[in-house]
Order: structure tokens, then C-alpha cells, then sequence
């Protein structure tokens, strides 16, 4: 058994440093909501240097809201923009002697894209236009795994376990009751047992079935350092092989 651990970085806020030796892909900002080419540049060296896959991590443009505040774009207007960060990461990687592995889209952008297709259908093009070799990750279930293999892509589903669970699949919005976990064991525990069991207990009790190609460490969490390594160690334990979904 095989599985990625993934984590959003080059956002100018989180422990890169110590996230990136425990996780197989980065998912690096591409500007549009944290990071600049000088941060992408570091991010990129730091990844190539730990052999972890480079990816990019495009978002609305929303610096003030860090890309978590809803914005409503024509589906033309959204492919031109995840195209451009896309490109931009390509470049700067390029530039450095690397490729891109992936795309996960950020915040809002990720969830509102999980639940409409129009706008999942716009990002997977702009993905398979700047190279078709990308993976597309998406939330387990979503529009946007569903757009990606329409047109033809590689893509990854994504757990997360340290966030909640809505009983439809969707994630609890931050703010509400659940929607964040810091109790490291639970989150370890979680983790597993999405791994090998694919499953996951959502706020209010229940148990549904998720795919779990990828798991996501938000690089931003107090103590995520401890915490991805904490979750590495564990997967290992278990027998799980811990590897990019690109390789």
C-alpha cells in the first residue's frame, strides 16, 4: 500500500522548513494568495533538495483573504488564471533544473470547485492545456476528481486529517464547531485509518467512504512540523509507503 502526504507551502506563514523532510509533495503558492517569485524560488530549491514533488497551489486572487473568501469569475476568466500561476511555478521550477508533479488548487477556490462542475471543468483545462502530465488533486469525491478524469487527467483524491467532515464529504468551513483538529493522536489515528481503511467520521458521528490517493498537513498549523512527522512515522509504521502520486 502506497500513499502521498502532501502540504500547502511558500505561503509565508507556515514551518516549510520543517514540514518539507516529512511530506512527498508541496504544494507551492503561486502569488495570487501568498508567496512571490522570490518565495517560489526558495520553496522550489527546498523541495528539490528534499526530492519532494513540486506542485502548484493557484488561487483566486485574494492576498487579503488569503484565498479563502468566495469570488464569483466566468469560467474563460478562471481557466486564464490557473493557467498563469501554473505557469509561473513551471517557470521558476524550470529554471532551477525541476518540473511540476501536480496542481491543487487553494481555498476557496478548491471548495467551491469541488461542488461545481463548470468551474472544476474550467481548472482541469487549464491544467491539461499547460501539460497534460499534471495531476490533479482534488477532494475525495468531488467535481473537481470528476472534471480532472473527464479530460483526460491523472488525479489524486485528497483526505485531510485535521480538518472535519460534513456527512455529504464536503469539509466543515472553518469557525464552526469540529471543523479543525489539533489533538495530534486523533489526527494520527485519522490519518491510518483513511489510509487502510478508507473511511472517515464526519461532525456528527457518522462514518462515509472516502478514496485516499493523498493526505493533506497544512504547513500553517501550530506544531505542524511535529504533527507531519508524527503522521509519516505512523503511515510508515503501518506498512504504508509514503510517495508522490507523480512517480
Amino acid at each position: 500500500m502506497q500513499i502521498d502526504l502532501n502540504a500547502d507551502v511558500g505561503e509565508s506563514i507556515g514551518d516549510d522548513e520543517g514540514v518539507m523532510p516529512f511530506v512527498s509533495s508541496a504544494n507551492i503558492a503561486c502569488g495570487f494568495h501568498a508567496g512571490n517569485p522570490e518565495v517560489m524560488r526558495s520553496t522550489v530549491e527546498l523541495a528539490r533538495g528534499l526530492g519532494v514533488a513540486i506542485g502548484a497551489h493557484p488561487s483566486f486572487q485574494d492576498r487579503d483573504g488569503f484565498g479563502r473568501r468566495e469570488m464569483q469569475l466566468g469560467t474563460a476568466e478562471l481557466e486564464n488564471i490557473v493557467a498563469y500561476q501554473i505557469g509561473a511555478l513551471a517557470m521558476v521550477a524550470g529554471a532551477l533544473g525541476s518540473r511540476l508533479s501536480h496542481v491543487k488548487p487553494h481555498g476557496a477556490l478548491y471548495n467551491m470547485a469541488a461542488r461545481d462542475a463548470a468551474m472544476a471543468d474550467a481548472i482541469a483545462r487549464a491544467v491539461q492545456t499547460v501539460d497534460p502530465s499534471l495531476v490533479l488533486f482534488g477532494l475525495s469525491g468531488s467535481e473537481l476528481v470528476a472534471a480532472g478524469e473527464r479530460v483526460g487527467l491523472r488525479v489524486a483524491s485528497e483526505v485531510f486529517a485535521d480538518r472535519g467532515y460534513r456527512p455529504d464529504g464536503s469539509l466543515a468551513p472553518r469557525g464552526t464547531p469540529g471543523a479543525v483538529l489539533t489533538d495530534v493522536s486523533a489526527v494520527v489515528r485519522r490519518a491510518v485509518d483513511m489510509a487502510t481503511g478508507q473511511r472517515v467520521t464526519t461532525v456528527d458521528g457518522t462514518t462515509i467512504r472516502v478514496k485516499a490517493d493523498t493526505i493533506c498537513i497544512h504547513g500553517d498549523t501550530p506544531g505542524a512540523a511535529s504533527l507531519a512527522g508524527a503522521v509519516r512515522s505512523a503511515l510508515t509504521g503501518a506498512g504504508i509507503r509514503v510517495v508522490s502520486p507523480g512517480r
